[in-house]
């Protein structure tokens, strides 16, 4: 399967995300319940299939420090972001708002930290911070232009 039509699925995925979390909270009575079934769902589907898969491949050896510190850092730091989704619901934010905010600050804050960690070879394109404005300029309309519901 192409790298685009897996990016496109992950994209499919964490746009329902935080409606049907937010959905799974009000009926549930509970945020922390709601945290509760996401890490058990993290569990399963993070856990389990790689240990299947990596078991059935004899690979399940050879982790190095550096890449199981920052896969875990990684792990903790989208756990971290599901706390504050779920908090943000819990303190009176709809998916409504709060996926249009998490979704239009992500991708700029990704670039910029991609650009950290993996300094460019060449000059930025000043294009790209016209692409920063547009990103956030679109992220503001969605919120503003929402469906009421």
């Amino acid at each position: 399967m192409s790298w685009i039509a897996l990016a496109f699925g992950a994209a499919l995925s964490w746009g329902m995300y935080g409606a049907s979390l937010h959905r799974g909270q009000l009926a549930l009575g509970s945020p922390m319940r709601a945290l509760l079934c996401v890490g058990a769902a993290y569990f399963l589907i993070g856990v389990l299939v790689p240990v299947g898969v990596l078991s059935s491949q004899g690979e399940l050896r050879n982790f190095n420090a550096t890449g199981t510190t920052t896969a875990t850092i990684a792990g903790a730091l989208g756990a971290i972001g599901a706390v504050f989704i779920i908090f943000a619901f819990r303190n009176g934010g709809s998916p409504t708002y709060v996926m249009p905010i998490v979704f239009g600050v992500a991708p700029l804050v990704n670039v910029l930290t991609t650009m950290i960690m993996h300094p460019q070879k060449s000059s930025v394109n000043p294009l790209l911070y016209l692409g920063f404005l547009l990103t956030a300029a679109g992220a503001g309309m969605v919120l503003y232009f929402r469906p009421q519901s």
